[in-house]
């Protein structure tokens, strides 16, 4: 069928290994960088960059080319409140009686609580939602397939890529995440996968000290 026949690989960039070298270096130098803030200005950040981000996430691969997600990008005062507000509600019962002890104890190091005014100081938040119908056509309604790697593959381009254009991210994930689905007025078929929060980081913003420790190479890869 004439639909389904292949396209040329026309766009696909060639360097030498040295090249390739430097190029990789260069990536890990930058992305190396990036680091979760959770103390956020609320000086302002052109649409434009983010619509950007959006799009180069948007080019991830996914199940059957399906492209099963959804950004809806929260910038009204109001909504981030609401936000907020359920996102704490669900963070107090966590730290109150859902995390078991060795949970909490692994947050320690972190210097997380329940108190989340990022959440409302943040230019942007991204309510990221994992489809499980649709298809890649406006109004189809198919199954969809590995939903949450391939949401989870399109999430961290956009990470990577609103570092690279020069702003900090936090990824959040409040259980349940339900509300957003009403917060964002997104159907029922939709389930929440995070709450990426976007911006500029406040002055004087730090990080926990235990988030610069990565582990070495050797102790993440096996050559076979």
């Amino acid at each position: 069928m004439a639909e389904y026949e292949p396209v040329p690989l026309d766009d696909f960039q060639q360097y030498t290994p040295e090249e390739m070298i430097e190029r990789a270096q260069a990536f890990y130098d930058e992305i190396k960088r990036r680091h979760t803030s959770r103390q956020f200005s609320d000086r302002a950040v052109p649409r434009e960059v983010v619509e950007a981000c959006l799009l180069a996430a948007g080019t991830a691969p996914s199940g059957a080319n399906h492209q099963p997600w959804h950004f809806a990008v929260l910038e009204d005062p109001a909504l981030k409140a609401r936000v907020r507000e359920a996102a704490e509600d669900e963070e107090r019962a966590f730290y109150t009686q859902r995390a078991s002890p060795e949970w909490l104890e692994a947050l320690k190091p972190l210097g997380t609580d329940d108190h989340k005014p990022y959440l409302e100081s943040a230019p942007y938040l991204i309510a990221i939602f994992g489809q499980r119908r649709g298809g890649i056509e406006p109004g189809q309604d198919v199954k969809n397939y590995y939903v949450t790697e391939s949401v989870g593959i399109a999430t961290g381009f956009l990470i990577a890529a609103l570092h690279h254009a020069g702003l900090a991210t936090l990824t959040h994930t409040p259980a349940p995440m339900n509300f957003l689905n009403e917060i964002c007025d997104r159907p029922a078929t939709e389930k929440p996968f995070l709450l990426l929060v976007v911006g500029y980081p406040a002055e004087g913003a730090v990080i926990p000290a235990h988030a610069l420790l990565k582990k070495p190479l050797d102790q993440f890869t096996s050559w076979l």
